[in-house]
């Protein structure tokens, strides 16, 4: 497409977002002209503004409330992120070395307990915080990408988004990088526009930071900065030499990762991901479903908005109030995005084939704020507003029904293993971990020091997971000798706890062949404490009680 807008029919108004000067530099350069459509209303005309006013208020308060507000237990990922950043800083490539991970969010948590402390609450708000600050700068993005109405549109979508709010309140990395992936666009708009010192050096800074972050950084940094080169070598003239110089300054932040590069190395040779299978191409629907909210109801209805949406994104140009022209070519706005999302997920998908490693829909958070910018733009091509606000409403009002449970589902089920403990247990009682990712999250809510407590395959403690040559250490691990040092650690006055799941990776049964040994002993009595609750629990367990028959 050139600079000019395209010739119209006579009989037809003009375009809902006229193409602007220089063809996709509209997308990622120079904002997008405020005016939404042939009325020019944005979201809303005039005499609805009151209502509209009142529904984003209510919203955003809705937002804000499912951003801090959820009952649920640290499950495993949460709980073993707190206690590695629980450690003094110079120690946490230590352990993280052992964990998979790389260190920006860890630190950034340390220095966040340090304030705050360390209950659910504290350690949870940090996320919230992010995801806070990701909405504004999502109307930024959008704002730039296709005017006022995407830009409201972009908002609205990631603070009703199920998958936002869901990240939102977890202790992870994941809402950090969300909001990563947002300013790094609208650091590298700027820098197309204008290649200026500052500009350049956002985008460094943003490079180095989500590579600090996740992993998976490493595909999606790896597709833009393929698409920058491509764009300096035979884009637009006009700007070549800002794409040329985005791509310098991408270089210039990954290079901030090699003193990092000798732990990353040895991660990817010995932790991975051993407790699950790589994902095939089918997660790349998947992962845009989970964005929607997943296998609900609710979800699905949302999932199918996206999905039409993002089409109209990306092949859509609003003609007047009843016609869309498709382009089967692609339209210069959303082609940027959708190479982005859809060529970051196939070559992380490829790689997980390569290096045996899984997919989880949570890792495509470095696409989920682009994607809903493709959605976002896929809005605008609605030149009727009362479609517009009809359609953001049913994702509104779809994202929070999906996004409501998050309240009060309980991530784990460790709450209810932790209050059986306080219940039967004594002091001196013998906790077992079978398998040990169970640990952290029930450790988490027991008196330190209460329990004698150990885990199975490694016979470690209950805070960490060593996720080194995991399948190994698994493989390795003997029912047999574990269920007797239990037995020889609890000797014949304290009982022995067994928290355990079946199903786990690399484990097959013998955490099963721990009951059983133990269970063989007629010097023991086994009573089931806690039965596995998979439908109500993200992360389920047992807990199975073996007290001497002669106290």
């Amino acid at each position: 497409m050139d600079g000019s807008p395209p010739h119209a029919a006579p009989a037809r108004p003009a375009p809902l977002l006229p193409p602007e000067a220089p063809g996709e530099a509209a997308l990622l350069g120079r904002a997008v002209p405020a005016t939404a459509g042939p009325t020019g209303d944005g979201v809303a005309g005039t005499r609805s503004r009151p209502l509209v006013v009142a529904a984003l208020v209510v919203v955003a308060a809705a937002a804000l409330v499912l951003r801090f507000w959820t009952r649920s237990d640290l499950w495993l990922d949460e709980a073993l992120t707190v206690d590695i950043a629980r450690q003094p800083l110079h120690e946490l490539p230590t352990y993280l070395r052992r964990d998979g991970a790389p260190p920006l969010y860890y630190a950034l948590l340390h220095v966040w307990m340090g304030m705050f402390g360390t209950s659910d609450l504290a350690v949870r708000s940090l996320s919230g915080v992010v995801g806070v600050v990701t909405v504004p700068c999502a109307w930024l993005a959008g704002r730039r990408i296709g005017g006022t109405t995407a830009a409201w549109a972009a908002a609205l979508l990631v603070a009703t988004s199920p998958f936002a709010v869901r990240y939102d309140t977890e202790t992870r990395m994941y809402a950090l990088v969300a909001l990563l992936t947002v300013l790094g666009f609208l650091a590298l708009a700027r820098t197309l526009d204008r290649p200026r010192p500052g500009n350049l050096a956002a985008v460094a800074v943003v490079t180095a930071a989500l590579l600090y972050s996740h992993y998976w950084s490493l595909y999606l940094l790896g597709v833009t900065g393929l698409w920058l080169l491509f764009q300096a070598r035979w884009g637009r003239a006009a700007w070549r030499r800002g794409a040329l110089a985005a791509a310098g300054a991408m270089a210039v932040g990954a290079l901030t990762f090699v003193p990092w590069l000798p732990t990353f190395v040895y991660q990817s040779r010995h932790t991975g991901t051993p407790w699950a299978m790589p994902a095939n191409f089918a997660a790349m629907v998947n992962a845009v479903t989970s964005f929607a909210g997943g296998p609900t109801s609710q979800g699905r209805a949302l999932a199918l908005v996206y999905f039409a949406l993002a089409g109209l994104g990306l092949f859509g140009l609003a003609v007047d109030d009843r016609h869309v022209d498709l382009d089967i070519r692609t339209r210069p706005r959303g082609r940027p995005v959708a190479i982005v999302v859809f060529g970051t997920l196939a070559v992380a998908i490829a790689g997980g084939f390569l290096s045996h490693s899984a997919f989880q829909a949570r890792y495509a958070s470095v696409v989920f704020v682009p994607l809903v910018l493709l959605v976002a733009l896929g809005v605008t091509t609605l030149a009727d507003r009362r479609v517009r606000v009809g359609l953001l409403s049913v994702a509104v009002v779809a994202g929070l029904a999906s996004a409501a449970p998050n309240v009060t589902t309980n991530r784990t089920q460790a709450g209810q293993v932790a209050a059986a403990l306080a219940s039967a247990g004594q002091p001196g009682d013998v906790v077992a971990y079978c398998p040990d990712q169970l640990g952290p999250a029930v450790n988490r809510l027991l008196p330190a020091g209460r329990y004698d407590q150990t885990t199975f395959p490694r016979g470690t403690g209950p805070a960490f997971v060593d996720w080194v040559d995991y399948a190994k250490a698994s493989a390795a691990g003997s029912p047999l000798a574990f269920g007797q040092g239990l037995e020889r650690a609890a000797g014949s006055r304290h009982r022995i706890f067994v928290v355990w799941a079946p199903g786990y990776q690399t484990f097959g049964v013998k955490c099963e062949g721990i009951l059983q040994v133990l269970g063989a002993d007629p010097a023991l009595h086994e009573t089931g404490l806690v039965t596995l609750n998979g439908s109500r629990y993200f992360q389920p367990m047992n807990l199975v009680e073996f007290a001497p028959t002669r106290p």
